[in-house]
């Protein structure tokens, strides 16, 4: 749950818009059932025969645990907490220098405009590791800053021109080469290879959107040349070998001298307005100043293509696979060689896409039309354990195909689309076909509509009123074909706080003392069809949350439902981002935003806390996953 100072980014747009109550609805308040009962209704509805493996209580998990560790304890201890056998190292962290003609960080000054352009970014987010040239290339999101870290320096007299650059370029994206040594994984200064993208970077807007009268302004009047990419959050990998960033909340960046202003609703819809989070960026950039230019939001809101092989090269906003507050862009090829890209939303009461292609894909043949000529698609989940796919085309909004590519929110909401729990990331099961995406959390649901005023009933996938603590839904295509328009679901695990909860909030009963969380975020598979969770959410270890620690990392079972504490952060962080060297010998994991509230000094135990790409080995220098 990234933050505004003590409000989330959901929270600070809420009071910028606010949203009415909804009216009454035939529902039980908190549906507050029996915890068995509740939950046994809800697994139940499409798990064991129409998945592989249904959610199995603790007492009947299957012989043979598949785990290559013993799950440790929760913690608040400012530090990476690893189960016995494990070790952790420093990668990169924010600031570090890309190149050597660039400082090295300093503690006390933050950096400058132009230090932090050729440094590692700042809040590190979605990420993965691309082998080549016999290189190891990581490739990270920096997905927003902490105003009162990289600003600390200026006390109360804010920051100068420089200082609100400075916060600019720390956004982006950040390629750096890394290698293994005698002191372990470290960057590569001076690589060809390493390279920050930032909002100041140039970029080709490509799909349907491209030259639409919506995305033209004074400065690029042909619709096609967009400036810069901010507040990337998920990421994808691309059959071929490339990147996708992806953009989340962008809106936050957006202001008006006058506070007054009043943006479209169409802009409203996606949480424009004329005040932002605070990060002045319209102060030394017309381009966000909203008044004068409406049409720049139009320009954000995409997934970004990028080739870390090749850093001369020109990113990419792919239009065709919508504009929302992207979290991350699961690729799968399916049997046909269509390529299926499925999105969430990261919003309270957003929708949950897919993204298929017209054309297919072959190893070797351009690759360009695959993200440009599509068909999107919203979720619809019935209570009955069966969904479908709910074709976004102009026959069934009325939208033309640009228009649908850049108010696609607006498209979603024509056709019924299933409002979910703040759809997160998304990963498909390399050993079945199967998808899995977690829902983090909904303070809203069943209380108030979402954006665009659809209401957000409880039921189906999104079970709990006011849900504080998240779940996983997962899903599998008809015949196993991701091009199908049906599919059949159920939730592979509820989280909760059964310490504190006899009830739904609770969570499911493959959830115990030993292995509780909130609001699970990040999804990854590893090679051997384990699925690695990782949280984003309350750290307080009081009320609701308590024995619940610092954000962490689990290690789930699909075909037993066994789930495992397997890393803890620091405190006041989000865990966040996985990948593996090829070997498998090293798992990288980002540590963001600790410290947020002035409560860590990790990694470097000073006074400023630094987000931070760790990796974690086995100390016999066995396979991870």
């Amino acid at each position: 749950m990234t933050k505004n100072h003590t409000l989330s980014f959901d929270d600070f747009d809420e009071v910028v818009n606010p949203r009415l109550l909804e009216p009454e609805f035939d529902h039980v308040v908190e549906r507050a059932l029996s915890r068995r009962g509740f939950i046994g209704g809800i697994l139940a509805l499409g798990s064991v025969t129409a998945l592989t493996g249904g959610v199995l209580p603790a007492t009947a998990r299957a012989d043979g645990s598949r785990f290559a560790f013993e799950a440790i304890s929760t913690s608040t201890a400012d530090t990476i907490t690893v189960p016995e056998g494990f070790k952790t190292e420093i990668v990169a962290r924010w600031g570090d220098p890309l190149f050597s003609d660039t400082p090295e960080f300093d503690p006390l000054t933050r950096g400058t405009a132009a230090s932090q352009a050729r440094a590692f970014g700042d809040n590190t987010d979605g990420m993965d590791i691309f082998s080549h040239a016999g290189r190891t290339l990581l490739v990270v999101n920096n997905e927003y800053t902490n105003r009162d870290i990289i600003w600390g320096d200026r006390g109360d007299a804010g920051p100068d021109a420089d200082g609100i650059l400075k916060g600019m370029m720390a956004h982006g994206v950040t390629v750096v080469e890394l290698a293994d040594g005698e002191n372990g994984w470290q960057m590569v200064k001076d690589s060809p290879y390493n390279r920050r993208i930032t909002p100041q970077t140039e970029m080709l807007l490509t799909g349907p959107a491209a030259g639409h009268d919506l995305v033209k302004t004074d400065a690029d009047p042909t619709g096609t040349k967009v400036q810069g990419t901010w507040n990337n959050c998920g990421n994808g990998v691309t059959p071929w070998g490339t990147y996708l960033a992806c953009e989340e909340n962008f809106n936050g960046y957006f202001s008006a001298e006058d506070e007054a202003h009043e943006v479209s609703a169409d802009l409203k819809r996606y949480g424009i307005s004329a005040k932002d989070w605070g990060y002045r960026w319209a102060e030394v950039d017309t381009r966000f100043d909203v008044a004068q230019n409406p049409n720049e939001p139009n320009r954000a809101g995409y997934v970004v293509e990028i080739d870390p092989t090749d850093a001369t090269s020109t990113p990419k906003k792919r239009s065709a696979l919508g504009r929302m507050k992207h979290e991350n862009a699961e690729c799968v090829v399916n049997n046909d060689g269509k390529l299926v890209i499925y999105m969430g939303d990261d919003e309270r009461g957003e929708f949950l896409y897919r993204y298929v292609s017209n054309n297919v894909y072959a190893p070797g043949v351009d690759t360009d039309d695959l993200m440009d000529n599509g068909t999107l698609y919203a979720a619809k989940f019935h209570d009955t354990g069966a969904g479908e796919w709910l074709e976004l085309s102009e026959a069934t909004t009325g939208m033309s195909k640009a228009e649908i590519c850049i108010h696609t929110r607006q498209a979603a909401s024509k056709v019924g689309a299933t409002t979910m729990d703040r759809p997160e990331w998304v990963a498909t099961n390399p050993n079945a076909p199967e998808l899995y995406c977690a829902l983090t959390n909904n303070k809203n649901r069943g209380i108030k509509p979402n954006a665009g005023g659809d209401i957000t009933p409880v039921g189906g996938p999104n079970p709990r009123e006011a849900n504080k603590f998240g779940q996983i839904v997962r899903w599998k295509p008809n015949a196993g074909d991701h091009t199908s328009n049906g599919f059949a679901w159920d939730l592979y695990v509820m989280a909760g706080n059964p310490d504190v909860h006899q009830d739904a909030r609770a969570g499911s009963d493959n959830l115990s003392s030993g292995n509780m969380f909130n609001s699970p975020d990040g999804l990854a598979f590893d090679e051997a069809g384990l699925l690695w969770i990782q949280t984003d959410g309350n750290y307080s270890n009081a009320d609701d949350f308590a024995g619940q620690g610092n954000n962490q990392m689990l290690a789930g079972d699909p075909v037993t439902g066994e789930i495992r504490r397997f890393l803890v952060g620091p405190n006041e962080c989000e865990v966040t981002g996985l990948s593996w060297s090829a070997d498998r010998r090293t798992m990288f994991v980002g540590i963001q935003h600790p410290g947020e509230d002035g409560g860590s000094h990790w990694p470097d135990m000073n006074d400023v806390p630094r987000s931070a790409i760790i990796a974690v080995r086995r100390e016999d220098g066995g396979i991870i996953g």
